[in-house]
């Protein structure tokens, strides 16, 4: 193909060339006739010699002949014109020279190389640009969901903070209610209690427990006349006495301490609470004897 083109190429560079070199002819010539046409004849001058006569000798004479008038100039032989050039025969395309051909093959490889070559280079750049691209996209969409995960958990964690006031206030006024009402059932309870004590069945009840540990009483010899002790006594459900402190005895020692101490463990069980007085885990009793 680029032999083909450089033939091509060479023919009508040759036309061109004598079409040119015919029209120079021909517009030189035409310029040469039109010149000649319109350029004008030389004029000839004549020299004349004359004398000065006077008007009154000259009557008497004759007027001397006029000369002839001078033929008019021949005109100029037209310029010779040129040959024209004989025609420039075509000749054909010239051989390719096999070294000029190879060089021009290489040279249109190395160009097709180049352009492959930049080609993959702008692809490879389109590429990157485009994870790059991808890279900052996705970057920005993390980003975006830490701040949101970050903002949800924020608000679970407020949720359940206020869900966990909420609850513990709800607890702390439940317990509070509770205690209250526990408060006021004790209360109620001791106030019936008291009720209880201070009744005329409790009294009973304390006496006969106080007349059994004075039957069970072994008097110490070292007890004076007029005694009074205050004892706390523990028992359990049936009388059962379980423990026995004396607080304070007037008129005595410690052999009257421990004489009433065990008036107490000898007179268990003591009698049980009649119908209508509350149970005392702990009693407060007054013991004194009669001399």
């Amino acid at each position: 193909m680029p032999r083909r083109r450089s033939l091509t190429k060479g023919r009508w560079r040759a036309f061109a060339l004598s079409l040119l070199l015919h029209a120079g002819i021909v517009a030189a010539a035409v310029f040469g006739w039109f010149t000649w046409k319109r350029s004008p004849p030389p004029i000839e001058t004549l020299a004349i010699e004359a004398s000065v006569v006077d008007e009154n000798a000259l009557k008497g004479f004759a007027p001397p002949p006029q000369p002839a008038p001078a033929p008019p100039p021949e005109p100029a032989p037209p310029p010779p014109t040129e040959p024209a050039p004989a025609p420039v025969e075509e000749q054909g395309p010239p051989k390719p020279d096999p070294a000029e051909l190879e060089r021009k093959q290489e040279e249109e490889r190395l160009a097709q190389e180049k352009i492959e070559q930049e080609k993959q280079e702008q692809q490879k750049l389109e590429s990157q640009k485009q994870a790059q691209e991808r890279k900052e996209r996705d970057d920005a969409e993390r980003i975006e969901a830490q701040k949101q995960a970050a903002a949800e958990k924020k608000a679970l964690e407020k949720k359940r903070a206020d869900d966990a006031a909420a609850a513990k206030k709800a607890a702390e006024e439940k317990a509070r209610l509770a205690r209250e009402a526990e408060l006021r059932r004790t209360l109620e309870a001791e106030e019936r209690g008291d009720a209880a004590r201070n009744s005329d069945d409790a009294a009973r009840w304390h006496a006969q427990i106080v007349a059994r540990i004075t039957r069970a009483w072994i008097r110490p010899p070292s007890a004076r006349a007029g005694i009074e002790c205050n004892v706390s006594v523990n028992q359990v459900m049936g009388g059962e006495v379980t423990s026995v402190r004396v607080n304070s005895c007037s008129g005595g020692d410690d052999a009257l301490r421990d004489s009433v101490e065990a008036a107490v463990y000898r007179a268990s069980p003591l009698p049980t609470p009649p119908p209508g007085v509350p149970f005392e885990r702990i009693l407060e009793l007054t013991f004194a004897p009669n001399d």
